[in-house]
Order: C-alpha cells, then sequence, then structure tokens
C-alpha cells in the first residue's frame, strides 16, 4: 500500500513540475501575436557579464544586425531553438550577423557555464556546441526591452542599434531567417 502511495505521489509530482514548466514558458496567444509583429523602436543598450566575468555592451555590436536571444538551459522551447540559432549564426556570422544569447537562469554562471561547455546539439547533422556569444542576463535586462512574457523572446537588432522585431516564444526559423535575411539586404545596400 505505501508503495502505491509513493507511486501516486511521483506522478502527481511529475505532473505538477510539466505543468509549471509549460506555464513559465508558455505565452498567451493574443498577446503573443502582438508581441510577434515587426516593429521599429528606439535604439537600446545594455551592459551584461560573459562567462568569462567580462563587460559586454549591446552597443558594441552596433553595425551588426543581432538576434538577442532570452533563454535559460531548463527552458525546454529554448533548448529546441538553440540548433536553429546556431546554423542562423553559421550562415550570416560573415554577412554582419551575431546572435546573442542571453541566459536568465536564477543560478547564473553555475548554471550556465557548464550547460555551454557540454551540451551539444544536432545541427544539419553534426553535433555543435552553441557558437555566438553567451552572457548572462537579469531583470533589468529584459526591462531594457519591455520585461519578458516568457522564455524564449528573441529581438532582432537592425544594424544602427533599433529594435525592428520581438518575437515572444519558440522562434519560427523560417520568420526570423527573412527578418534576418531583410535586415542584412539593408546593411548591404539593399532596400530593407
Amino acid at each position: 500500500m505505501k508503495r502505491n502511495g509513493l507511486i501516486i505521489a511521483a506522478l502527481a509530482a511529475i505532473a505538477i513540475g510539466a505543468f509549471l514548466e509549460s506555464r513559465v514558458t508558455r505565452l498567451p496567444s493574443a498577446r503573443a501575436a502582438k508581441a510577434n509583429k515587426e516593429t521599429t523602436s528606439s535604439s537600446v543598450d545594455f551592459t551584461v557579464k560573459d562567462l568569462e566575468d567580462h563587460e559586454v555592451f549591446l552597443s558594441q555590436f552596433k553595425g551588426r544586425v543581432v538576434l538577442v536571444n532570452f533563454w535559460a538551459t531548463w527552458c525546454g522551447p529554448c533548448n529546441i531553438e538553440i540548433p536553429w540559432l546556431i546554423d542562423l549564426q553559421n550562415k550570416y556570422r560573415a554577412q554582419g550577423f551575431t546572435v546573442l544569447g542571453v541566459a536568465m537562469d536564477e543560478e547564473g554562471r553555475s548554471a550556465v557555464a557548464p550547460f555551454v561547455q557540454v551540451k551539444r546539439f544536432k545541427v544539419r547533422g553534426a553535433a555543435q556546441s552553441m557558437n555566438y556569444p553567451i552572457v548572462l542576463g537579469n531583470d533589468a535586462t529584459a526591462a531594457k526591452f519591455g520585461g519578458l512574457v516568457g522564455l524564449p523572446t528573441s529581438v532582432l537588432i537592425s544594424q544602427d542599434g533599433r529594435v525592428v522585431k520581438r518575437v515572444d516564444g519558440l522562434v519560427s526559423y523560417d520568420e526570423i531567417e527573412k527578418a534576418i535575411q531583410s535586415r542584412l539586404g539593408a546593411l548591404n545596400g539593399a532596400a530593407p
């Protein structure tokens, strides 16, 4: 009888954990649809630390198209899109594009550094590590972009430092690639 109680308690704990994780990363559909529209807003800047404790400024990427990606090691949807971000970084880095991963783990460096060092993602059939800069974010960093509805959240920044697109939730590879290509076209002299 005690064994059945333990099994039921374990299953209940798993179900509650799964529910809470999905609530943290889930977005209300109306708000997400509104947030995913193309926008152009004023310049945003922030200062954060990378995994080696060096200061990183968003403004140091001026002249590049930057996809600021708020994520966490425990976030299931974040782990789904990381291989796509690795691929985009591979494809467009030489053309003036950078993904900037802003880790929002409460544990900070102690959780993020081992994850980045060890975790490999399948990208075009090969295991690859995260190939873009990773910094440690906080609520103040997120507030610069109007706060976070959930994770992941991606914000596309034009070469002049302006927010041009925001995606709350799992990014669509095709949609974000088109937005990146459009911005890179503007960077290289084509019409945006």
